[in-house]
């Protein structure tokens, strides 16, 4: 086990990025003890790929990591069938095994691209949630009342809004506080919109006799929208095994004051020298487009090499400053049985747009381009012959190809 810092010096750590600590005295105290602490933070595999957003929590568990503490790296593939409803609209669309099989690979992969393998226990909550059975389920459920259930403000105002909610999502929270028990977990992380789970769990482990793990919320990183949290549904995310242009082309896409939220969570450079570049911005003596070039070949760096994001900062130069095409160009294969097919059909089919109302807005401001050409019409169909190189906004260019 790694040395262990003094009390303070660890605090400081553990503290920069946290929104709450319940509670702080009791961390100190299990900290005292000199003894390794179990830290869990549970990932549900509902998207193929970890993103940026992910890693706000990867990055606190490898920090503990670092400070000789043992992290529990959970993978929920039983959660994933539930679907977490956390700060939802909407329940979740279940996921088959097929595809949370696959998921789960891809997860397993990716996390130690951060995380530091032989200091991570990996578990999977299958391992004793299938064991549970129709009887536990009850028992478990049980334990907490409808009332308490539906001060979740998202539970809430679904129900008063007359928008579906299904019975089982009540079953989450509560299989996510038993995790807690089993995992005889010291400390659980998660995002703000968490901490009715992670209380349950600490009301679970008191029930069962254990010390109530410490519930240590940090906040949702916003997508390069700027607006919604990052997450694939909503089309803003930064995949951490995206190719290194892509990375970096998105992180340059973020707004000036986005960035510096991004600095606070994702970069590994002290609070102190941010606050600088920021003061140097503000008084005009340093650009923020450089301060924002940094930070994409930081991140690129870390998923890729220093290498890479070099040569992805030269190719971004010479793609959105002089008009140069990328080296690159992927290419999309579109199955038409008709003979002409709408741009907006093809723009979603090939990725450029999470839907078509997105391809229709894009097309309206202008920001779509067919052979380098601007397209005005949301109304135009392609004939279904040959290829096209499409693209949207500055950074997302495709080859489509009509079979």
């Amino acid at each position: 086990m790694a040395e262990m810092k003094s009390i303070e010096e660890q605090l400081a750590l553990i503290k920069r990025g946290t929104v709450e600590i319940i509670s702080e005295e009791e961390l100190v105290a299990k900290l005292e003890k000199g003894n390794p602490l179990r830290i869990k933070a549970g990932f549900d595999p509902t998207a193929p790929d970890l993103h940026l957003g992910h890693t706000v929590l990867l990055n606190k568990l490898r920090q503990f990591q670092e400070l000789g503490h043992q992290v529990i790296f959970l993978i929920g593939d039983f959660t994933a069938k539930i679907g977490d409803p956390s700060g939802r609209l909407s329940t979740r669309p279940p996921l088959s095994d097929a595809e949370i099989k696959k998921n789960v690979k891809t997860y397993e992969e990716q996390v130690f691209k951060i995380l530091d393998r032989k200091k991570a226990e990996v578990r999977f909550n299958s391992e004793w949630l299938d064991k549970l059975g129709a009887a536990g389920l009850v028992k478990l459920a049980g334990r907490y009342t409808v009332a308490r259930i539906l001060e979740r403000d998202d539970f809430s105002n679904r129900y008063k809004k007359g928008e579906p909610l299904s019975v089982h999502e009540f079953l989450y929270p509560l299989l996510q506080g038993w995790d807690s028990v089993v995992l005889k977990a010291d400390v659980e992380l998660g995002g703000t919109d968490q901490k009715f789970n992670l209380l349950v769990g600490r009301q679970f482990q008191r029930e069962e006799g254990q010390a109530p793990q410490v519930v240590m919320t940090m906040p949702l990183l916003e997508g390069t929208d700027g607006v919604q949290k990052m997450s694939k549904s909503y089309g803003n995310y930064i995949g951490i095994d995206e190719p290194p242009k892509d990375i970096f082309g998105k992180i340059m896409s973020i707004s000036d004051l986005l960035m510096w939220r991004y600095y606070e969570l994702l970069s590994t450079k002290e609070i102190s020298e941010i606050e600088a570049m920021k003061k140097k911005v503000e008084e005009g003596d340093l650009h923020p487009k450089e301060v924002k070039t940094n930070l994409a070949k930081e991140m690129v760096a870390r998923f890729h090499s220093q290498k890479e994001a070099e040569r992805a900062g030269v190719e971004f130069e010479a793609v959105f400053k002089s008009g140069a095409l990328p080296e690159e160009i992927e290419e999309f294969k579109v199955h038409s049985q008709s003979d002409k097919i709408g741009l907006l059909t093809v723009m979603t089919q090939a990725g450029l747009t999470p839907s078509n109302s997105e391809a229709r807005r894009m097309v309206v401001q202008g920001g779509v381009r067919l052979n380098r050409e601007k397209v005005s019409d949301p109304q135009l169909q392609l004939s279904a012959k040959g290829e096209y190189l499409m693209q949207v906004g500055k950074r997302k260019i495709k080859k489509i190809k009509f079979l």
